[in-house]
């Protein structure tokens, strides 16, 4: 949580009423030294540019506060800089609340929904009107080439704070159009079933019978599994960077195997859970795990193994992850967190919506997290060297992702200098 955001929030009254409600400690360090530059980094902007609707509200001369909803195409909010949005406004009923209460207060604050994602983001900042004889350069930034609504100003907001609110309470919604991709990849994945052979009814010879108790589609190619104690029992216990390895039943009737990294932190002796990439050009496992798992599948494997063990001392971590290689570095993340141990980490994909746990990792480790986008509308790159030059000399460094990123990393480490003993990678090929 950015202090920005608390010294504008945490008013004399919210103070009372949290101390009141027993929260007061918990947010009184949000407070706490001086207010940061805020800027947005490319995860705020590239959510911001898919949106294609927010609430903003604005202050009147008698006090009330407006909310109205403003929509457009996807874009239509832009991001021009760091600390600046604007968007083209449409016309509309002609009463000009929203326009006539900035004249009198520049404040603004808007609130940004992703329903099917579960997520807000919420900005405050101070607002200004653009119109063709004030501004025309910038008011053609904000416009929109295809789409055909009036544009009778423009407004153009300086950012002052944001802040990620958790996702209890939102209910999932979908636009028509994503509506239509979910019934498509329906259609998809029943027909493949309905073609493909039956796979046994219990796959495994593992000590350990399992059911899978729960899916999620974290990203349009990555579904999480949560797998629990077929006999309702307490599961193994196992430290951050282990994984286990599960039976896959292939369309041809045979059966494979493939490891998967667990992807919590062992606080939860009842369930397990993975990530699974689909990779359909590959030997086969993951299209067929996507395609043959469901509610109450049931396997026996062997107890979890780890070969990317987290060290139990004090010493601060780098954690460096590529594409699906977040999974282990996720559960290392969280257990590094709830024991107080310093920590970074930097996550690399090609765009957001294909990073699993992206949200989560924002929300929960924002000041200690950094995302690069190689894909984006405005690319961002991993700079290994700058990252292992600016670790202390006993931070142990954690890589798990492509052959090439873990290859770049310890080669950059050898020429740094750093131990070879303090790298610890693992890799998914």
């Amino acid at each position: 949580m950015a202090r920005a955001f608390a010294k504008i929030s945490f008013t004399p009254d919210v103070q009372a009423v949290q101390a009141e409600m027993g929260s007061r400690m918990a947010y009184r360090t949000a407070e706490l030294g001086d207010t940061e530059t805020v800027a947005l980094s490319e995860f705020e902007q590239v959510f911001i540019a898919e949106r294609d609707s927010f609430y903003q509200a604005t202050v009147s001369q008698s006090g009330w506060p407006y909310v109205q909803h403003r929509g457009g195409p996807a874009g239509f909010l832009k991001v021009l800089d760091a600390q600046t949005i604007g968007y083209a406004d449409f016309s509309g009923n002609r009463q000009y609340i929203s326009v006539g209460n900035l004249r009198g207060d520049e404040r603004v604050s808007l609130i940004l929904m992703d329903y099917p994602g579960r997520q807000r983001l919420k900005i405050w900042g101070r607002a200004r009107v653009v119109d063709e004889r004030s501004e025309p350069e910038l008011l053609s930034k904000l416009e929109l080439a295809d789409f055909r609504a009036p544009v009778e100003r423009g407004i153009v907001i300086q950012v002052e704070a944001f802040d990620w609110n958790c996702p209890k309470y939102i209910t999932p919604r979908y636009s028509q159009r994503e509506v239509e991709a979910l019934l498509e990849q329906t259609r998809t994945q029943q027909h493949t079933n309905s073609v493909a052979p039956q796979t046994p009814v219990v796959l495994g010879n593992g000590g350990l019978p399992l059911t899978i108790s729960g899916i999620r589609q974290l990203t349009p190619r990555i579904r999480a599994y949560e797998l629990r104690h077929a006999n309702g029992e307490s599961l193994p216990t196992y430290r951050a960077g282990a994984h286990i390895r599960v039976p896959i039943g292939l369309a041809d009737g045979s059966v494979t195997s493939r490891t998967y990294s667990l992807t919590d932190a062992s606080d939860d002796p009842d369930c397990y859970h993975i990530a699974v990439l689909r990779v359909d050009d590959g030997e086969g496992g993951s299209s067929a795990l996507h395609d043959g798992w469901e509610i109450g599948t049931r396997i026996n494997v062997e107890a979890p193994e780890n070969y990317f063990p987290l060290h139990d001392d004090d010493r601060p971590a780098l954690l460096i992850a590529g594409g699906i290689g977040i999974t282990p570095i996720k559960a290392i993340a969280e257990t590094l967190a709830a024991r107080g141990t310093p920590f970074q980490l930097h996550y690399t994909g090609r765009a957001p919506q294909e990073m699993a746990f992206i949200k989560d990792l924002q929300r929960w480790f924002s000041e200690r997290c950094r995302f690069y986008f190689s894909q984006a509308q405005n690319p961002t790159r991993l700079d290994i060297p700058d990252i292992l030059r600016n670790a202390t000399a006993d931070t142990v460094i954690y890589v798990c992702g492509p052959t090439r990123l873990i290859d770049s990393v310890c080669q950059t480490a050898r020429r740094l200098g750093i131990a070879d003993e303090r790298v610890q990678f693992e890799s998914f090929s």
